[in-house]
């Protein structure tokens, strides 16, 4: 066994290895075990105290592995275990008594096996409540009669007797003695009955009064099932199953036709072979059998036709299984004696899974049923349905699932209130059906819900596997009694308007079982594979309007923060400067002096040009030989931009005269020319400016966009108007004296 760190398992199974040993300590970890599967490994030695920590114990499987034998020691502690599964082992005995003595809980036991020979009449003693029994006696060569009779609280009894049925009769006898009884669902398998002596033991079911036999894994000739036929007549069986076994005969059983059981009420047959299929006569025998039976299924049989007069001894019948056989739509015209109503006490018939291909026919073979509520019809071949058909006017549920039905008419009875067409190739539903409360499309190809007012009852709705891409909450709404909703598998475009309603409001509309694994984005791209649950949009694809609103609010309230801080602080001087430097750095090397056009530019404030043009201009050009200025309202170029203007002014001029004022500090262009100015000053290492101050300017007073100005009148010689008329001459002296680039000194 192997050795785990985890101390509260509930469920160990370790089926299927290689185990050959269990000791003392193998399980003495596992206090809280619930469930410990051990079968198919090769254990052939348990120590006697290897359970004991496993009082917790309800279920244990020891089945198919190598106990050659069996000690009461291993159960001492588990008195709560409630399954025993000892079968496929090497033992040939119970041991030698009150092995189960301790396991009073009981309630499902399981022994035997190929070496499996006796059973003694004290092998369960202190077995109280055992439910169910399965022994495998295929080898059993001793019997102590009485030993079963102490299970009195048996509800099923499964027991393979091969060869003791073979063998040795008064055996087998003794066992179904003690296992039959009216509460025991006994359940024979494993068995080739070829006689009427093989089949004697079963008499002993018969006189015991058991009431639920079942064949299982089965081979009878006809003798065998004239004779047990005829033990029917005689016996209390309610219940008879046959499944998978084999008919060896060719259906004669007429010796047993007039056999009519007064209790048989269910007959249940699935999987029966016959080998001379074609050989094999109807089932005209059966007649009489079924004259009290009220459910009769038989599943997978190679049915291909029930004679017309079986079928009238069906009169009692309320629940008839013929799926998965060989019914046509001619065989079932005999079956149902051409419609004449023969199953008049029918409630549910299931022709699922045969070769079935025209509802119309088959629909009017069933109207005189009034009593049929149910009919299921899935897995057959209809593909069309006719505009009109007649059903039974009561009948309340419906199966057309797996049918290849492409469209959908008013074929459809009105008094459907389940109906199933899930797995066909519908993609609109347009019959209006006022009491169906359950209505399964799932494998279809709608991309729609059906349309509310065709369906005003209904209460439940399956859509998997369509080719819906949303939800709407109005559809979902219009649908006002609709409780229960399965959509999932669906190819959902999880837009923000699907994500949100599924996400907040879907839930609390209707229930979804199948939520929320089924439901899964098919697009976009990013959210393919995603749990619609799991879905996310950002802000910007869900509100984009209102997201834009915001980002334009915020872009303009950045731009009039910006513009204010950029008016505060003066920077589109600077830009402007800026951009004006650039162009003046892209420009051609400044010419050489003997190309300059100028002696001085005159940058001034249009309200000093009384000064300039009769005080600056009239003596400096009045002199011999005279200067030559250039004068902004003379000289600039019209039709030019006036930055190029100064720009080139400045740059064709070999000094620049700056008329310093009060209006000069408060003049936009006088800036531009300062700056420029300054630029050549410091960029060309030319000493190109000449400050004239016309008036006392305190530094404090100078504008913060001046900064140009302040560091020139800080690190630049200035020459002061005079207001004394005697101290001009002086001024003009030392102007020319600077703009012929001599020196000079202010006063």
């Amino acid at each position: 066994m192997p050795a785990l760190p985890i101390a509260d398992v509930l469920g160990l199974n370790v089926s299927y290895n290689y185990i050959e040993a269990i000791s003392e300590l193998d399980c003495r970890s596992f206090l809280q075990l619930r469930t410990l599967s051990l079968q198919g490994n090769r254990i052939h030695s348990i120590h006697e105290r290897a359970f004991t920590s496993l009082a917790n114990l309800q279920s244990l499987d020891l089945s198919y592995n190598q106990l050659s034998d069996l000690s009461p020691s291993w159960f001492f502690e588990l008195s709560l275990l409630q399954h025993l599964n000892l079968l496929g082992n090497t033992y040939q005995t119970l041991g030698q008594g009150l092995l189960f003595l301790p396991l009073a809980s009981l309630r499902s036991l399981q022994f035997g096996g190929p070496a499996f020979q006796a059973v003694g009449g004290h092998d369960f003693d202190g077995i109280q409540q055992l439910g169910d029994l399965v022994m495998d006696g295929n080898e059993l060569l001793r019997y102590e009669e009485g030993s079963f009779g102490y299970l009195r609280s048996l509800d099923t009894a499964t027991v393979s007797l091969r060869g003791p049925f073979v063998r040795d009769h008064n055996l087998t006898s003794c066992v179904l003695r003690d296992l039959s009884s009216s509460k025991t669902h006994l359940t024979l398998t494993d068995l080739k009955l070829t006689d009427a002596e093989s089949m004697r033991p079963l008499g002993e079911f018969g006189r015991r009064g058991g009431e639920m036999l079942t064949f299982r894994n089965v081979s009878m000739t006809d003798e065998a099932v004239v004779t047990f036929i005829l033990l029917l007549g005689t016996s209390r069986l309610t219940y008879l199953g046959v499944e998978d076994s084999q008919l060896a005969g060719h259906g004669q059983w007429s010796k047993a036709k007039l056999v009519q059981p007064k209790y048989l009420h269910t007959l249940f047959i699935r999987n029966i072979q016959i080998l001379d299929f074609y050989a094999f006569s109807s089932l005209t025998y059966f007649q009489n059998l079924l004259n009290a039976t009220t459910r009769v299924t038989i599943i997978n049989s190679k049915v291909f036709l029930i004679p017309c007069n079986t079928s009238r001894n069906f009169r009692h019948v309320e629940f008839l299984d013929l799926s998965d056989n060989l019914l046509t739509d001619s065989a079932m015209k005999e079956s149902a004696c051409h419609g004449d109503g023969v199953w008049r006490e029918l409630q549910v018939l299931n022709l699922t899974k045969n070769s079935l291909r025209s509802i119309g026919p088959l629909s009017q073979l069933f109207t005189r049923l009034v009593k049929l509520t149910c009919l299921q019809l899935s897995l057959n071949l209809f593909s069309e349905m006719p505009r009109e058909c007649h059903w039974p006017p009561n009948l309340q549920t419906l199966n057309l699932s797996s049918c290849q039905i492409r469209t959908l008419t008013p074929c459809v009875p009105k008094s459907l209130h389940v109906l199933d067409l899930s797995n066909n190739a519908l993609s609109v539903f347009s019959v209006t059906l006022p009491l169906l409360t359950e209505l399964r499309l799932s494998g279809n190809k709608f991309v729609t819900l059906p349309e509310a007012r065709l369906l005003p009852s209904l209460a439940m709705l399956s859509l998997r596997g369509n080719k819906l891409i949303r939800l709407t909450k109005s559809g979902l709404q219009a649908h006002r009694k609709l409780t229960t909703l399965e959509a999932g598998d669906n190819n959902y475009v999880c837009s923000c308007e699907f994500v949100a309603f599924v996400q907040q409001d879907l839930l609390h509309m209707v229930r979804l079982p199948d939520w929320p694994q089924s439901y899964m984005c098919d697009s976009p791209t990013a959210l393919r594979g995603v749990l619609v649950r799991d879905a996310r949009h950002s802000v910007f694809e869900c509100h984009m309007t209102a997201a834009v609103a915001v980002l334009c609010t915020g872009v303009t309230l950045t731009f009039l923060v910006v513009g204010t801080l950029c008016y505060k602080l003066h920077a589109v001087w600077y830009l402007r400067m800026s951009w004006a430097w650039i162009r003046a750095k892209r420009k051609p090397a400044a010419p050489q002096s003997s190309e300059l056009c100028y002696d001085a530019f005159v940058s001034y404030s249009e309200r000093d040009s009384e000064w300039v043009e009769n005080y600056l201009v009239a003596e400096l050009e009045s002199v011999l030989p005279p200067f030559k200025l250039c004068l902004h309202k003379r000289d600039f170029l019209p039709g030019k931009w006036i930055m190029d203007n100064i720009i080139n002014s400045i740059e064709q001029s070999r000094k620049t005269l700056f008329v310093l004022s009060r209006h000069f500090v408060s003049s936009e262009w006088c800036k531009y020319e300062l700056d420029f100015s300054h630029f050549r000053l410091f960029d060309e290492s030319t000493d190109t400016a000449v400050l004239i101050l016309l008036e006392p300017i305190p530094k404090e007073t100078i504008p913060k966009r001046f900064c140009k100005l302040r560091q020139v009148m800080n690190s630049r010689t200035y020459l002061e108007w005079p207001e004394d008329e005697e101290l001009r001459p002086i001024f003009w002296y030392n102007l020319k004296l600077a703009i012929k680039n001599q020196d000079c000194t202010a006063d």
